[in-house]
């Protein structure tokens, strides 16, 4: 990339690194979170590429369906056996943009957002394995997990991680448009909101609670 050679960066990364000039806000009431997924090729986060990003924003505490972001992406690599997962094809009716405009749109999007994802780990590393491709430094949006969040509940601590399917279910979620990107991206965010309502019963509640995992499991 020419901005890389000339070690400057692009205007969509500029505008990006900006949003974060100013403090993040720590009342969770204050903060915007955009809740994400991505649907891949696979689960290897160094061979797979991501087939499509889902996202949507939460302010106020309120989850805003009008505010979203769905993306897919052409598909170099294809790996057939995913495809009863995710159902995307590697042509199709689906409009495709290239790699590089979709991680500018994700960009664009969340801004200095506070990110959450079930898993996040797997979602962060796959976003932050295309801007290397693209010869662009790391995420720097702070990042929340569902799974670390649902450990503070101490509901049940009979494991580590819970499935995204195993949560839906226990908080009477309905799985609808399971493994796609903007359909996990929504059960997610229904599931966050019913996390912090099960946390925010005392003392009120800040990033920095939420942030906190209980120990350090898996990739964060």
């Amino acid at each position: 990339m020419n901005w890389f050679k000339h070690k400057s960066y692009p205007k969509f990364w500029e505008n990006y690194v900006s949003s974060f000039s100013n403090s993040q806000e720590q009342k969770i009431e204050a903060i915007r979170f955009v809740v994400f997924d991505t649907e891949t090729t696979g689960l290897n986060i160094k061979k797979d590429k991501i087939l499509s990003i889902g996202c949507i924003a939460i302010e106020g505490l309120k989850i805003k369906v009008s505010d979203q972001l769905e993306v897919y992406l052409e598909q170099e690599h294809f790996n057939i056996e995913t495809v009863k997962i995710h159902g995307l094809l590697r042509e199709g009716k689906l409009t495709k943009i290239k790699e590089s405009e979709a991680i500018q749109q994700f960009l664009n999007y969340t801004n200095n957002a506070v990110l959450v994802a079930h898993h996040a780990a797997f979602d962060v590393a796959m976003v932050n394995n295309v801007l290397k491709r693209l010869n662009l430094p790391k995420l720097k949006n702070r990042v929340l997990d569902t799974g670390h969040i649902f450990q503070k509940t101490n509901i049940d601590a009979s494991k580590a991680h819970f499935s995204l399917d195993e949560l839906a279910n226990r908080f009477k979620i309905p799985l609808h448009d399971r493994h796609t990107a903007s359909g996990d991206a929504y059960i997610t965010a229904l599931l966050f909101m019913k996390l912090l309502y099960k946390l925010n019963t005392g003392s009120k509640l800040t990033l920095k609670d939420l942030e906190r995992p209980i120990k350090r499991v898996g990739l964060l």
